[in-house]
Order: C-alpha cells, then structure tokens, then sequence
C-alpha cells in the first residue's frame, strides 16, 4: 500500500500523523509505504511552487493520497485550494467525491433528538462550477461583467449516477435521492433529471427520489432519516455536505475521500476541516475526521475488515467521550483510537 502523505499546513501534520498511527495498528503486515511530501503553503511561500509536474508524477505512482490541510493566511484564498486540491481532483480524474454524514452514538448534534442520520453524499468533482470555465470583463469598471459557467457533461453526469446508484444498492435501505434545482437551471437540470431517471431502469432494487437543493436542506434539520444515499453535482454537494457535517457533530468528525474509481490515477483521503492555524502545534486539534479518512482509504483499497476495525474503535472512542474534548491532546487521541484497533 503506497501513500503519499501530504500534511499540509496548520493542524494537517497533527492529525494525518494520528491517522497513519491508527493506519498502522489496522494494517499489521507492514504493508503501509508512505511517502511525505511537503506541499502547501510553506513551500509555495519559500519557492513560489504549489504543485510542480515531477510532483504529479511521483504522485501518480501511489496507490492513494492522504491529504491534511492546505491554507494560511499569507497565502491568498483559493490559491493553494484551485493548485493543489482541485488540480489532483482534475488531472487524476477524481470524479466521485463520497462524504458520509453519520451522527456517531454519544456525539453532540443540533438535531440528536429529531432522528438518525446515517447517509452518504456522492457528488461530482470535476464537472460544474468549479473548472473556472468563465471569465471577468472590464474589471474595475463599473460596467464590470463576470461569468461563471457551470459545465456538465452526458459523460461526467452519467458515470456519477452509476456510481451513487451502485453505493445504494449495497446499503440496507437501498435508497438514491438526486439533489438539483430542476425547476430553474433548466438545461443542467434537465440532463441530470433524464440521465437519472434512466439509470434507475438499470437498479430495480433501489428505490429513487427527487428533492430540490433548497428544499434537501431544508429536510437534512427537519428530516435527516429521508436521506440515504444523495447524488449532486460539485456545487451543490459542496453545500449539501457542509451542512451534513453541522449536523453529524461538526467539521472536526467530517471525513472525504476524492475517488478515481477506474484508478486512472490515485485517490485522496482528506478531512473536511481547515488548517486551523490559530491551535497549530498545540496539540488540541480534533484528529478523528482525519483517522475516520484513513478508514476509507482502507475500504477503497480492498481491505474492508480493517476499515470496519478503524470505524468501530472511533465509535467506541466517541461513546467514552462522551463529547468531551479537551482532556486529551492529539496523539492521546490517536494513540487511545490506535490502542483499540489493535484490539
């Protein structure tokens, strides 16, 4: 299992240390090959270079990616995101971007009472909004005119579908929800309407759903249970999982994964929080997100049963917990999750 370790800025190194830690206790034929590379803000800031094309090469030669954080405030935002995060979504053609949306026993939720939420959100990564296809004219005039065009694709849309409707069929509810705003981005909506509604014909066994983007959120406070599996595309799966994460107990539990499903290229395993720099190297950082990522990088390369070990010792550490927090620094944390792994 090779993987290259990026652990960016801020908290990144802290907590991708933790989910190498338990990686490890999971994985005990010492089979784990990691490679660090120090790519983030650091380094963009002492030699002006974010992702070079030798790096993207090295990269490729891994089986995965674990990413931490990139991001700090001398580094103008979007930078680093659009350079590093976005060009391995792009170049390694990572269109499957799974972020599950679990409220774990013993965590604190805004909506603990109202039911359980157990889903999965599958968005598309590399089509719609964010390829930056559009352009700015006239800018600082007051006659400035800005474009932001959203692409999707009958082949981007269609290999996304497949892939949500083949995670629903293996769930016990078996249930897809496509999330979309049919009623006025007509054309975009129209392609993923149809497509949808087509592949469906192909999955007897899973029961389909249609709910509009404003409506999906509200539904994820009020009524999280009707959510099993969600497919969208990368804007509004960029929101839809932002508000997953609030309501699963909060970025710190968040875990992502970018997948290249035909291994066109390696995948990435990230946590959904930021670099943090204000608690950097203090060791108060939250590093389950992080080590609830490396469980998914597991179950992506095969090994099921060491993914299921990893969630299950979080769970348990979740439960003791009890929401609090403070008591225990990173690596204690770490080192308790790894401790239970290892059984």
């Amino acid at each position: 299992m090779r993987i290259a370790v990026i652990g960016g800025d801020g908290i990144g190194p802290e907590v991708i240390a933790e989910a190498i830690k338990v990686l490890r206790a999971a994985v005990t034929d010492g089979s784990v090959e990691t490679t660090s590379y120090d790519f983030g803000a650091q380094r963009y800031l002492r030699t002006g270079e974010i992702l070079p094309a030798s790096a993207m090469a090295e990269l490729a030669a891994h089986d995965a990616i674990l990413l931490g954080a990139v991001g700090e405030p001398r580094v103008p935002s979007g930078v680093l995101e659009r350079g590093l995060v976005l060009r391995t979504r792009f170049e390694f053609d990572q269109y499957v971007n799974l972020r599950p949306v679990r409220l774990f026993p013993g965590v604190g939720s805004p909506l603990t009472a109202v039911a359980p939420i157990d889903a999965l959100v599958v968005r598309e990564g590399t089509e719609g909004a964010y390829i930056e296809a559009g352009g700015i004219l006239r800018k600082g005039s007051p006659a400035e005119i800005a474009m932001q065009e959203s692409i999707n694709t009958a082949f981007g849309v269609g290999r996304i579908v497949r892939q949500a409707f083949g995670y629903a069929a293996v769930r016990p509810r078996r249930k897809l929800t496509l999330v979309h705003k049919t009623n006025v981005l007509a054309h975009a909506g129209d392609l993923w309407r149809r497509t949808f509604e087509a592949t469906a014909a192909e999955f007897p066994a899973v029961t389909t759903d249609y709910c509009h983007v404003d409506a999906a959120l509200m539904y994820m406070v009020t009524q999280p249970d009707l959510f099993d599996v969600i497919v969208t595309d990368n804007l509004f799966g960029d929101l839809v999982t932002a508000l997953g994460a609030a309501i699963a107990g909060g970025i710190g539990l968040a875990a992502s994964a970018s997948i290249s499903p035909e291994r066109t290229g390696p995948s990435t395993f990230e946590p959904v929080h930021g670099s943090a720099p204000d608690i950097a190297g203090k060791q108060k950082a939250d590093p389950t997100a992080a080590i609830l990522s490396a469980a998914m990088l597991c179950d992506h390369l095969g090994m099921s049963a060491e993914a299921a070990r990893i969630e299950q010792a979080v769970a348990e550490d979740l439960l003791e917990r009890q929401g609090e927090w403070a008591a225990r620094s990173t690596a204690e944390v770490g080192d308790d999750i790894a401790e239970r792994v290892a059984g």
